[in-house]
């Protein structure tokens, strides 16, 4: 694969200005404790920034913040209206410094800058238009009851939400959570990934620039087990979406009930089957599989990492796949010709390293890469397996990195069984030139998203979220407002 680097990365041109302080109440402050950590740029390992460390006194503050502008402030009690006003705001302001959060994200995450700008905060822009559109359209039903009776139901704001974000799209991953709970009118406190919390507190930043009230949504970046974890358990929580591993979401629902029922959404890890029939194009499928399983650098919930081919097309596909990977440019992520650059931190390399050793261990043909590139960053190549097997390792597990598992299948009926033979269920894909083809995998497939003939293709209208181990609820499109909102029936007595 092509790989070329520059200083630039070191230098950090025109670096911009970091926030770094907690989001507490309307004001941006140091946490109690006066502790911070470090803040990686993982294309160099140089640090960017001091943050400021929440706790749990710090976790305290801010949710009983949410609960006071909830119960007693006017956020709850505004109208659709003017929540949605607030709403269309902050996306003009987060599309005015489009560019700003792109080199954030990139810095941060180390995703090339101009893919961060046409997915990550293209589509958070969009969500906010989105969802600012449904705030004034939250209304129930009159239903017909026997008796003498007038019934209708409301929809009324659940109220406190821990919000915990991941670090692999954390701009976007932020708005899809306060989008719908600020159009629904609840409050929150987001707690962004510890890797990558730059473009959640300069979002913050521009939360209260649009004029958001105060205690609305606050912004307290932390660890797991000291901001997280008391945040998805304090008692004046009244719901918790978390996005990330299906082990911490489980350790997330095990705890959840410490301090009574909360409503939880969880949309948790994935090892999605990318199918390739014998009619494919196959250089849409070549494409569709690269896009499908490096995107992002592999570090995606729904990366159709099982690629599964026809036995007629299995050879000319692994041939193809090997030249198309080559092409790959892996280096700086500021660069506009970067499709590659480094994973987040050396915990997800290593972890890419470890399962390398273990397809290679347990069988797998290594085709093209599985080395870490030299030098300075958490760079690592895009790598192509063939003559995996079901109960191999990379077969089994999420890696979260650019490894990609080519299997041999021979029928439809056998594919959809061996696809659905995981305990995740989050996306899957399908090349097929059939009709016929197309909707019988996409019916049997135990996956919450199927892509056909494409891959990625998110809308703030379409449902995302999954089967099985790979989560609760479904974030985006109307399904959303749902997870924000409690049903209410009132019953009238009427005049006989």
């Amino acid at each position: 694969m092509k790989k070329f680097f520059s200083t630039a990365t070191s230098k950090f041109p025109n670096l911009p200005r970091f926030q770094t302080q907690l989001l507490i109440n309307g004001k941006f402050q140091n946490s109690k404790s006066g502790k911070t950590f470090e803040v990686l740029n993982p294309a160099t390992e140089e640090v960017l920034a001091k943050v400021q460390e929440a706790d749990q006194i710090d976790i305290d503050l801010a949710v009983k913040s949410s609960r006071d502008a909830f119960d007693k402030g006017p956020w709850s009690r505004m109208s659709g209206a003017e929540r949605s006003r607030l709403l269309y705001k902050l996306s003009d302001l987060l599309e005015k410094n489009a560019d700003e959060f792109a080199y954030l994200e990139s810095l941060d995450n180390g995703k090339p800058r101009h893919i961060a700008k046409a997915a990550d905060v293209n589509l958070a822009i969009k969500c906010l238009r989105y969802y600012s559109g449904w705030a004034d359209k939250v209304n129930g039903q009159t239903l017909p009851i026997s008796g003498p009776y007038f019934c209708f139901t409301r929809h009324e704001p659940v109220g406190v939400c821990a919000q915990i974000i991941p670090w692999n799209f954390p701009l976007l991953m932020m708005t899809w959570k306060i989008a719908p709970a600020l159009a629904a009118g609840c409050t929150m406190i987001v707690k962004p990934a510890e890797q990558t919390p730059l473009s959640a507190l300069r979002l913050g930043e521009l939360i209260m620039e649009a004029g958001f009230p105060e205690g609305v949504v606050n912004i307290v970046p932390g660890f797991g087990p000291t901001a997280g974890a008391p945040l998805s358990t304090h008692p004046l929580v009244d719901k918790i979406a978390f996005t990330g591993s299906t082990e911490v979401g489980l350790n997330i629902m095990r705890n959840s009930h410490v301090n009574g029922l909360k409503r939880i959404t969880l949309e948790l890890g994935g090892k999605s089957p990318n199918i390739i029939m014998d009619d494919a194009d196959i250089d849409l499928a070549v494409s569709q599989s690269q896009l499908g399983l490096f995107f992002n650098m592999g570090q995606c919930c729904i990366a159709g990492s099982r690629v599964f081919v026809h036995e007629k097309i299995y050879d000319e596909f692994v041939e193809k796949t090997v030249n198309a990977t080559k092409k790959r440019t892996v280096g700086n992520p500021l660069e506009t010709t970067t499709e590659q650059g480094p994973l987040v931190d050396a915990d997800q390399k290593n972890k890419y390293l470890h399962y390398i050793n273990k397809g290679k261990e347990e069988g797998a043909k290594l085709l093209i890469g599985g080395n870490k590139v030299k030098g300075k960053g958490y760079f690592v190549e895009p790598t192509v397996f063939s003559d995996v097997k079901d109960d191999m390792s990379i077969a089994k597990e999420e890696i979260f990195g650019p490894v990609m598992s080519i299997l041999k299948f021979k029928s439809v009926d056998e594919v959809i069984e061996r696809a659905n033979n995981t305990s995740y269920g989050l996306g899957a894909g399908v090349v097929t030139k059939s009709i016929d083809n197309a909707l019988k995998i996409s019916k049997g497939l135990k996956s919450g998203t199927v892509y056909v003939n494409c891959y990625n293709v998110f809308d703030a209208n379409a449902p995302f979220g999954g089967f099985k181990n790979s989560g609760i609820g479904r974030e985006l499109g109307p399904h959303a407002m749902n997870l924000y909102t409690e049903i209410k029936t009132v019953i009238v007595k009427t005049v006989e």
